[in-house]
């Protein structure tokens, strides 16, 4: 069994035991997390669409860590002009081990 929920204006594929990386969520380590906004949820041959959420559905999990990303870097440039900027960003990100995934109506 697995759903397809919305977190952080992106969608995640998440079954049991799973662990997701997601956009930056409030809390520590250890901290229970529900994703009531589930798109989608399969079920052996069975799958439910919702239009747009299924009522009732949630996955449950817990935060496992809050990490950064990997750094993405970026280099501005005007040729003949001897401006040259580089930069970079390290996004948070949150780890979440996903614990259950509850049907809804």
């Amino acid at each position: 069994m697995y759903a397809i929920v919305k977190t952080g204006g992106k969608q995640f594929k998440a079954a049991k035991d799973d662990v997701l990386i997601v956009e930056k969520l409030e809390g520590d380590p250890g901290t229970p997390i529900e994703f009531s906004e589930v798109l989608l949820l399969v079920d052996g041959e069975t799958s439910t669409i919702g239009s747009p959420f299924i009522k009732g559905a949630m996955v449950k999990g817990e935060i496992v860590r809050q990490a950064k990303s990997k750094k993405i870097d970026a280099f501005n440039y005007k040729a003949k002009k001897n401006e040259r900027k580089r930069w970079g960003h390290r996004q948070p990100e949150t780890h979440v081990r996903i614990l259950e995934v509850q049907a809804g109506s």
